[in-house]
């Protein structure tokens, strides 16, 4: 800023100021460049003029620190740099005295440093040693005075002078330490933080009907997860069409299902079509960090019973299947369970409830896993549908899902750059494969470990090394799991990881990760963000593990809603499969969702993408011994 425009400046005119206003203390610039507090003000009365004489402007300095908070109860610090501009402006600032922060010699000022530099006109003035300045055009102009005024502010009531609000505070905080996690189309929900001391089961909620059989976080967010629904929707074609096909035949009237899945917005929308298809339901979350809070407001809003809240203990987990299970007066006689967890609790603490139920719908690996491990020990008490293992479930949601989501991720919890990252995939499935497409698109350099001889094949055959986690866990930057096992990754592995090293779980459960060999004594924790945790070691070195070593894509991040709209009409054609079976159609066992179904689906699908299906002549059919219209491959393809 050059003299001529700082002197035009230091004369403005000063409004009028009550005594009881607040006064300002200003800073002016120097001939030599250097920034000089002025001296504290008075009052000025409106009566008397300013006094800017050269007696008043030149008296030495002493800046002195800042009184103690006793004697100034509120004070802005505005920068120094910042004080010209204010006064032209008629800065609003509301409720204490803006007072000018003191540079101590340690304080950059970088805006000072490059107005130096970039204004030719002010380092060519020279100062003649008395109130004078010669310019390059050897004009002599009187130099800056240093004004005693105050300045009558347009308006008290900017907001960033206003000393926040119990909650203002805590959504700023929010929104500052979380904004790289949270979404409002994210397992990280839209909460009011106003009510994150109170757990939901302390606090009763009742809905617009007066309804209380439900417990949520906040049943104010309702409106939020409604349009997280309608979009979701949007993406879900096949599941509004099946309401569209069969609202009217209502094939699921008197069904009472009881579910635990992961509550998100594509869930909401796989509800709603089975109340709109007849059934009544309660829900429960299969994932204690994947809850959406306002779509399982939402849902409690539109009258399921829904007991989920991102964030659960392990106690409230089981505490809220246990509300969807047991209630006086209802009994489910259906089961979509996502992992297990419902099916164990149902057969530890209610068996004879089996007495009534028709099926089972399993969508996980770790779930199917126990419903074969029960049937091969004869205790399967009805007939299972194993969804995980359908063609829809395998080919479009594990692969193109994870694909996606693993990415999404990772970027979400770490921002972390994917080029030349080495990165270990344990485990090629349908999961692997699609994590390891998307880090090879990205520039990563990718390993395999897989047990499998037809899988550790496929993965050679794709362009990825085949390793045991052992040969490289010293040099990976990123260790994902995605095998449905136990004990993938051992402390013995993790102990043995270069420093920053990030490791995540793709697959259902908890269980991958050794978790529990890391709380420790020895070990601090340290949290980062949501989902986020430092395990750092004696010696200084630290490990990121991401969502507690749960499933990363659903507990940090999102998933395409596209691809669970084939997972979830899947789900609902199992249900209604199961339901209406005529007894004796399936036994105590677990099946697979006949191929026909499955094609079903894939076709609910395909009119999104304007795609025309080719038909069968007569003759062809014959050739290959096939129906016209299917199914066209056989039960055991996968």
């Amino acid at each position: 800023m050059s003299v001529q425009v700082a002197t035009k400046m230091a004369e403005v005119e000063l409004k009028d100021v009550g005594k009881d206003k607040l006064t300002v203390k200003e800073a002016t610039k120097s001939t030599s460049g250097n920034l000089i507090l002025a001296s504290p003000v008075a009052s000025v009365d409106e009566k008397k003029p300013v006094d800017s004489s050269p007696q008043s402007v030149n008296a030495p300095v002493v800046v002195t620190p800042f009184p103690p908070a006793t004697t100034v109860p509120s004070v802005n610090v505005i920068p120094a740099m910042a004080v010209t501009a204010a006064a032209r402006d008629e800065v609003a600032v509301a409720g204490g005295e803006p007072v000018l922060a003191p540079a101590p010699s340690s304080m950059k000022l970088p805006q000072a440093s490059a107005m130096k530099r970039s204004d030719p006109m002010q380092q060519q003035q020279r100062h003649t040693g008395n109130d004078s300045i010669v310019s390059p055009d050897g004009m002599v102009c009187e130099a800056p005075r240093t004004v005693k005024k105050q300045i009558q502010f347009a308006d008290q009531k900017q907001e960033f002078n206003k000393r926040p609000s119990k909650i203002g505070r805590r959504s700023l905080s929010r929104s500052i330490s979380q904004s790289s996690t949270d979404s409002y189309s994210s397992a990280a929900s839209y909460t009011d933080s106003s009510d994150d001391e109170t757990s939901p089961r302390d606090k009763l909620q009742k809905n617009s009907k007066g309804n209380s059989d439900f417990c949520v976080k906040n049943i104010k967010q309702a409106e939020f997860g409604r349009r997280e629904i309608e979009i979701a929707e949007q993406e879900m074609p096949a599941l509004m069409a099946l309401r569209k096909r069969a609202q009217g035949e209502k094939p699921l009237a008197g069904a009472k299902i009881v579910g635990c899945t992961h509550i998100t917005a594509q869930t909401a929308v796989l509800v709603e079509t089975l109340s709109a298809l007849g059934a009544q339901c309660r829900w429960a979350a299969c994932n204690i960090y994947s809850t959406l809070n306002e779509v399982a407001a939402a849902l409690a809003e539109g009258g399921f019973p829904v007991f989920a809240w991102k964030g659960e203990s392990e106690d409230d987990f089981w505490w809220c299947i246990d509300r969807c299970v047991n209630v006086e007066g209802w009994q489910p006689n259906m089961i979509l369970d996502d992992g297990g967890d419902l099916t164990h609790w149902i057969y530890k603490k209610y068996p004879n409830m089996f007495k009534k139920i028709k099926g089972i719908v399993e969508e996980s690996v770790t779930g199917v896993h126990r419903l074969y491990q029960l049937s091969k020990a004869g205790k399967l008490c009805v007939p299972a549908m194993n969804v995980n293992d359908s063609v829809t479930k395998q080919k479009f949601d594990n692969l193109y899902c994870c694909r996606e989501s693993i990415l999404d991720g990772l970027k979400r919890t770490t921002d972390m750059m994917f080029g030349g990252k080495q990165v270990v995939v344990c485990g090629y499935g349908e999961v692997g494969k699609g994590c390891c497409a998307a880090l090879k698109a990205m520039g990563s350099i990718v390993y395999v470990t897989e047990i499998d001889p037809i899988c550790a094949l496929q993965a050679c055959m794709d362009g990825f090394r085949l390793v045991k986690l052992n040969e490289v866990i010293r040099q990976v930057d990123i260790v994902i799991t995605c095998t449905g096992n136990k004990n993938v990754v051992t402390r013995e592995h993790l102990d043995r990881m270069k420093n920053g090293c990030i490791v995540c779980n793709m697959g259902h459960s908890n269980t991958e990760i050794d978790v529990a060999s890391l709380r420790t004594p020895e070990l601090t924790w340290e949290r980062v963000r949501s989902q986020v945790d430092h395990v750092i070691w004696p010696d200084g070195k630290r490990i990121v593990l991401l969502a507690e070593g749960r499933l990363l894509n659903l507990s940090c991040s999102t998933v395409p809603t596209f691809v669970l709209s084939i997972t979830a009409t899947t789900q609902a054609l199992a249900l209604i499969e199961l339901y209406n079976a005529p007894e004796g159609r399936y036994k105590q066992d677990v099946y697979l969702l006949p191929k026909k179904m499955d094609e079903y689906v894939a076709s609910l699908h395909l009119p999104t993408f304007d795609a025309h299906l080719t038909e069968l002549t007569d003759e062809q059919a014959k050739y290959l011994g096939l129906n016209k219209n299917g199914p066209f491959k056989p039960n055991y393809y996968r």
